[in-house]
């Protein structure tokens, strides 16, 4: 292994100005997700997901993004998962987008709120069935033994749903995570970068700062 202490790299991509920034920080948001997936980066939606147990220890997943409005940040999971469980008892979360090949990141700290049961069928029923199947096949986060356990209930599953529409789960849904600050940071020249942060003042308009890097 080598002496990771002497890895590094400088930034010269690009820079983040006052003149670039929008009224709304989704604006901004869409501009740069755009940029992501122009540039074929792979899985240009992924995003860390991070929330906090009841002991306060946080734990981070990558998830996929499946929409972005003003009214915030879409996903979806497996309402058993550690996430869910913990967003249950605690709703505060926040977001990562590593977008470092383009030296930017975006982070995001919010409430996650549940999306209604009509959403989540809407976007269910548009996914791959053996996506669909995935969703029953899995009590995610759970203990199994084996994989092929857990293949063997894929099988019967995909037997069992062979004919017509899978159903949406009742274990399954998704939530909306409503921000109240976004920070974007784009990478400098000799760590000299450039970062603005986006807070959410009491009367719903957003007020922005920048950070020393």
């Amino acid at each position: 292994m080598s002496d990771l202490a002497s890895i590094r790299r400088s930034y010269k991509q690009g820079r983040l100005t006052e003149q670039d920034l929008t009224n709304d920080p989704i604006d901004l948001f869409n501009r740069w997700l755009k940029d992501v997936v122009d540039s074929q980066i792979p899985d240009p939606t992924a995003m860390t997901v991070a929330t906090v147990d009841e002991h306060g220890q946080p734990s981070q997943r990558i998830v996929l993004l499946k929409d972005v409005s003003n009214e915030g940040f879409v996903f979806f999971t497996n309402l058993g998962s550690r996430k869910a469980r913990e967003l249950k008892q605690n709703a505060k979360i926040s977001l990562h987008f590593p977008w470092y090949l383009l030296e930017r990141q975006v982070r995001v700290c919010g409430e996650a709120i549940p999306l209604s049961r009509s959403a989540v069928a809407k976007y269910f029923l548009s996914r791959p069935k053996e996506s669909q199947l995935a969703a029953w096949a899995s009590k995610q986060s759970q203990p199994i033994s084996t994989r092929e356990l857990l293949m063997t209930q894929f099988s019967q599953l995909k037997q069992k749903f062979a004919e017509g529409e899978v159903p949406v789960p009742d274990f399954w849904g998704g939530y909306r995570v409503k921000p109240h600050l976004i920070e974007f940071w784009q990478g400098g020249e000799h760590r000299m970068h450039d970062r603005f942060e986006y807070t959410l003042d009491l009367e719903g308009q957003w007020q922005t700062q920048r950070l020393m890097p």
